[in-house]
């Protein structure tokens, strides 16, 4: 046993993680980013954004820039720090432990799909992301908050 949700392992993630934890970080501030926008509000098309009082920054839209700038990383990364990334984000749900690691990182293996940005779309798809992976490097005794500092 490599410890539990009271004893984080920073030693066994240096041996197991393939993803960088300032990897990780940067994922969690993005997300965070992509998590405060709204869906559209369908704003009058004539309208300007400064009398708008720029809401638009915060709307969901296809050509997000912070949608976008996310997916291009998470698909830039390899495949083992996608499958990484994965797993972190259900190791830090539900009730896990860092035992429940290897078959987590399994299972993300057997699920993961090579083609481009698929990934990154399923990631998205998770409503509390960044939670998730800031709880699963947790457990394996890493923090964002110096990475944090200055960035939200």
């Amino acid at each position: 046993m490599r410890g539990n949700r009271d004893e984080p392992d920073e030693a066994y993630a240096d041996e197991v993680l393939t993803i960088s934890p300032e990897q990780v970080c940067f994922v969690v501030v993005k997300a965070r980013e992509f998590d405060v926008k709204d869906s559209s509000s369908e704003m009058e098309a004539g309208s300007n954004a400064a009398d708008d009082q720029m809401v638009s920054v915060l709307e969901d839209s296809r050509d997000d820039p912070v949608q976008q700038e996310l997916t291009s990383f998470i698909s830039d990364l390899s495949e083992d720090e996608q499958i990484d990334l994965v797993a972190l984000a259900w190791l830090g749900r539900d009730d896990n432990t860092i035992e429940d690691w290897p078959s987590l990182r399994e299972e993300a293996a057997s699920a993961h799909t090579p083609k481009r940005g698929a990934t990154a779309r399923y990631l998205l798809g998770m409503p509390l992301l960044a939670d998730y992976l800031e709880e699963g490097l947790s457990l394996f005794g890493k923090s964002c908050e110096e990475f944090e500092m200055g960035r939200l």
